[in-house]
């Protein structure tokens, strides 16, 4: 599920981001944002059950993307578990934290 407002897309994501589901979520977001008029990509996690480092090698890899058009890529919603995985990789200086 998406949402896009001007050059700001939100994605919702569900279940889980690991290496069975992250080729599919990743090529997804990729679509997605293959439109240049994406400058801002926010991943609304409130749905998301679980990440791995696969997920962290998505958001990575979507951040580079936008962030060569000078854009960026933030997150919402994360659970406990999935925001203090984000704290220890260090993707939080890179993506912003929204509320």
């Amino acid at each position: 599920k998406q949402a896009r407002q001007g050059s700001t897309l939100t994605v919702h994501l569900d279940g889980e981001l690991d290496h069975c589901s992250a080729l599919h979520i990743r090529q997804e977001l990729d679509d997605l944002i293959a439109d240049e008029r994406i400058k801002h990509l926010i991943l609304d996690m409130q749905g998301l059950t679980f990440m791995d480092s696969s997920g962290i090698g998505v958001i990575i890899g979507r951040y580079r993307t936008l962030s060569r058009r000078g854009g960026s890529v933030s997150v919402r919603g994360a659970s406990r578990h999935i925001d203090r995985i984000m704290q220890l990789s260090g993707l939080y200086q890179i993506v912003e934290k929204c509320r």
